[in-house]
């Protein structure tokens, strides 16, 4: 309650990145002070064997996680975690640093609950980031992957491949992001034969390791039933782990918010009923035949578990956590062990 009627209001009347990489460095520094990591870890983590999830062979502390896009060079993993999330994705990464699209490319829709981005992928590199992640102990971490702006799609393979090598030994799964509306033509990706000549050549590489990680797809909202069936049929094939769904969407559905026309990815509650839809096709198409991490739209536990029982093994939160605050990770716990699912 504090966070929706005093924090947020305040943090509302400023840029929506720059409040990002304040609430970083607020998080950062506060949770140096001796304790401060303790009282949030007390305040925020729910811990109960009953919240335990194991998913393509992980073992989930909770099935609550935070998507991709909120820490993208995994700078923040470790403090992330004291707020009560059972694993941190980090990313989209891609080989070679790269500054994103040009500002401003953030928008909060305010009476939608929702948010467009059109970052393009700016990260310091994967390289950087897997430094980092050499510092982990106990973090789950995922790590999304993709391609260079410039990278044309005929070379794509080798930036997703470049960047499955250098995050190989330091994340527990990887996401192959093929649907983030802000890179030129990368969505071609996601056609049938791009996809799964992407998929297979990643598992191949994948297989040749000591100890395989499991490879999940990240999808997007916007695909045809048709494109969908697609995807069960790829998945099948590759024998990847599982699917995320879903992205942002480039679809505007009754939205109520004066910069509801800006470009690129939205995201939120206006996504809520699109990617529960997205769930329940896969999930029910293909039998259940693979793991699904749902994700979009989720602002309360109810969301939370309307994914869940459209067949989503795990979720994740993004927008809702910006709007709703951290209280939002703990309460989808507490609900889900309320309802003992």
């Amino acid at each position: 309650m504090m966070y929706k009627f005093l924090i947020r209001p305040v943090l509302f009347r400023f840029d929506p990145e720059d409040v990002h990489h304040f609430t970083f460095s607020f998080l950062k520094f506060i949770q140096r002070i001796p304790f401060v990591a303790h009282l949030f870890r007390s305040l925020y983590v729910v811990k109960s064997p009953e919240l335990e999830r194991e998913v393509f062979g992980i073992k989930f502390p909770n099935p609550v996680g935070l998507a991709a896009g909120f820490d993208k060079d995994a700078k923040l993993y470790k403090e992330l975690s004291n707020l009560g999330f059972g694993f941190i994705e980090i990313g989209t990464l891609t080989p070679k640093a790269q500054p994103g699209n040009e500002k401003k490319r953030l928008f909060r829709l305010k009476m939608d609950s929702a948010i467009i981005n059109r970052m393009g992928f700016n990260n310091q590199g994967v390289w950087e980031a897997a430094k980092r992640l050499r510092k982990n102990k106990n973090v789950l971490i995922g790590g999304n992957i993709g391609k260079n702006k410039l990278t044309p799609n005929e070379d794509a393979i080798y930036d997703y491949e470049i960047c499955f090598d250098a995050l190989y030994s330091v994340v527990d799964y990887f996401v192959v992001n093929v649907s983030s509306p802000n890179t030129p033509n990368l969505r071609e990706l996601q056609d049938k034969e791009p996809l799964k000549n992407l998929l297979q050549s990643l598992q191949n590489k994948n297989l040749s390791k000591p100890q395989a990680r499991p490879i999940l797809l990240k999808i997007a909202p916007d695909l045809s039933d048709e494109q969908l069936l697609d995807i069960i049929e790829i998945v099948k094939e590759t024998k990847i782990a599982g699917v995320i769904a879903t992205n942002t969407t480039i679809a505007r559905y009754h939205l109520n918010s004066e910069n509801q026309k800006e470009m690129g990815g939205l995201s939120g509650k206006p996504l809520k009923n699109r990617s529960t839809e997205v769930i329940r096709f896969l999930s029910e198409k293909s039998g259940k035949a693979f793991p699904i991490i749902g994700v979009g739209g989720i602002h309360s536990p109810e969301d939370a578990l309307e994914k869940l029982e459209a067949g989503a093994s795990l979720v994740q939160v993004y927008t809702g956590f910006i709007y709703e605050g951290p209280g939002l990770v703990k309460k989808i716990n507490q609900e889900i062990l309320r309802q003992n699912l």
